[in-house]
């Protein structure tokens, strides 16, 4: 977490799942009242986080300690988001109950929308208490090894709590399940089912198959699990027939997988071939979430600007669409989404500067919409880096993609992951990724120490030839610059009256209304809870590197 926070101090606190068992130390650091930022983070929903300004420096005295807190608040929500399960249902009271524990992406958020849904169809209640759980499912992420050590520590806690209750069904799915298969058995012999990435309209009747094994005569723990890893199938789960009860942001997975073969990454090994939904069913998913309260959302996908990529292009009489030889695009399925009637706005996760095109950038401008801010990894600046990253773009061809996107819309912002010390990185490397970080001017940046993944290229065929130490430093150096460009950024727009969709109250100061400019930028501003969900109008006065803060203006009377 503390290399995604910025040039941040992070201590932590001792937590398990059932429960608080200590509070967070208190660091060495000089702090000065104006200039420390305290934060309970809830990390993977165990760990209490608390977050000081490591150089003990005042912030900016027009910004009050909330409205900054605010401005933190909104800025890790961007592209990082923990999970919560749904609400107890009384409806379902007696009914079995299923809890879904979520790690990770967006993507696995959704997920887990979608495995509590085929449980509620199954006659199952959604629980927040794993103590109440009959069915504990643990949906994982694999890209990184601490996100693999969180599910293991979880998993590893539950080992008493299925001894004194026998009955408790417990399944690992997602990433990490698909990567390790019966390892997990290994590790943590109480575990019932695996399920991969693409098994999970299947969880009730694996969980149906597990008591049906427990109950056959002789039956053991070992001969009642289930393994479901396959990767060819595919994952469409229609749950149109039943009301939506997400709320008023909802995600939607418009493809799975990924066809690129970054050398680093796990994530095609993990998710499988590319496969792009059909734009009908999108679009009847997504007026079935607005009919239910939706107002914003986010779709998804590993490069979810390849979309369609996949399909057989048009033949005959067939209609073509604005991608390869007329098949159709993220550009058509943004305009079909443009004309929904009672959806606020429209945002997109991850996209890929390989599939950046012009039609795309122009359906950007057409639709009022959708944000004008995209997530768009460079990962390095250097080429020698991005050639063995296997990312298939050059400097230039980044360039010349943003260009691209800068001239159609010009008031887009863009962000940035960076991935520092990748195999063979020397400094000349880095400091190619420092300038290039300063050129494009990225208003949100997410940095990572390189982390080998078993089963990647990178891991099998090159050598970790970086040590932990350089990696700490560059990522610390990174980091700096991160902030005084996302700074730089915010102080830009400051004195601006700007439209902002205001979406939830903060956490921290119930008198703080969080939300979003056009250009994706967070925002804070004071105002009543009616606000919520609503557009207005707010004059920027405050800038930290995490966003802006200001104040409603009242339309002219």
């Amino acid at each position: 977490m503390s290399e995604a926070c910025g040039r941040l101090f992070v201590a932590a606190g001792d937590n398990g799942p059932f429960g608080p068992r200590g509070l967070v130390q208190r660091s060495g650091v000089p702090l000065v009242s104006q200039g420390m930022l305290i934060l309970w983070l809830t990390f993977a929903r165990l760990l209490p986080v608390v977050v000081l300004d490591a150089r003990g420096a005042p912030l900016p005295a027009p910004l009050s300690f909330w409205q900054t807190v605010a401005a933190f608040e909104l800025r890790m929500s961007i592209t990082r988001h923990q999970t919560r399960s749904a609400p107890d249902s009384p409806a379902s009271a007696g009914a079995p109950k299923v809890h879904v524990v979520t790690f990770g992406c967006q993507m696995n958020k959704y997920d887990s929308e979608l495995v509590e849904g085929r449980f509620r169809r199954r006659g199952y209640a959604t629980t927040e208490s794993m103590d109440d759980a009959d069915v504990l499912l643990f949906n994982t992420c694999s890209v990184r090894d601490h996100a693999e050590e969180r599910t293991w520590s979880w998993v590893g806690e539950l080992k008493r709590a299925k001894e004194r209750r026998p009955d408790l069904v417990i399944g690992i799915m997602g990433c990490m399940a698909q990567r390790v298969e019966e390892e997990v058995f290994k590790r943590a012999g109480h575990v019932d089912l695996v399920a991969g990435t693409r098994q999970f309209q299947n969880l009730p009747h694996m969980v149906d198959q597990v008591r049906e094994r427990r109950a056959a005569q002789g039956a053991t723990q070992a001969t009642s699990r289930l393994v479901a890893t396959e990767t060819s199938d595919d994952v469409h789960v229609d749950r149109t027939d039943v009301p939506f009860e997400g709320g008023s942001h909802a995600y939607l997975a418009v493809m799975r997988g990924c066809d690129l073969s970054c050398t680093y990454c796990i994530v095609p090994t993990t998710r499988g071939r590319v496969r792009s939904r059909n734009l009908e069913d999108l679009l009847r998913e997504v007026r079935w979430m607005v009919a239910g309260g939706v107002r914003v959302i986010t779709l998804l996908g590993q490069t979810v600007n390849s979309y369609g990529e996949d399909f057989d292009p048009p033949t005959g009489d067939e209609s073509r669409g604005t991608g390869r030889q007329g098949r159709p695009s993220l550009a058509d399925l943004l305009r079909h989404l443009q004309e929904v009637e009672g959806l606020a706005r429209i945002r997109l996760i991850t996209l890929h500067p390989s599939y950046v095109t012009r039609a795309f950038a122009e359906a950007i401008r057409d639709c009022d919409k959708v944000e004008r801010f995209l997530p768009l990894p460079a990962q390095a600046g250097s080429d020698a880096i991005l050639r063995g990253m296997k990312r298939g773009y050059n400097l230039d061809l980044y360039r010349r993609r943003a260009d691209i996107l800068r001239e159609i819309v010009p008031d887009i912002e863009l962000g940035s992951d960076w991935i520092v010390g990748f195999p063979g990185e020397e400094e000349a490397d880095f400091q190619g990724t420092l300038d290039f970080l300063e050129e494009q001017q990225f208003l949100v940046n997410y940095v990572f120490k390189y982390d080998p993944r078993p089963g990647t290229h990178a891991d099998e065929r090159l050598a970790n030839s970086v040590s932990d130490a350089i990696k700490k430093e560059r990522n610390q150096r990174l980091l700096a610059a991160a902030e005084r460009v996302q700074r730089g950024r915010c102080e830009r727009v400051v004195g601006q009256d700007v439209p902002a969709w205001l979406e939830r109250v903060s956490e921290r100061d119930p008198g703080l209304l969080l939300g979003r400019t056009l250009s994706g930028m967070p925002v804070s501003c004071p105002g009543p809870t009616d606000w919520v969900n609503s557009q207005r109008i707010v004059r920027l006065d405050t800038a930290t590197p995490f966003g802006v803060a200001g104040f409603d203006v009242p339309a002219p009377a």
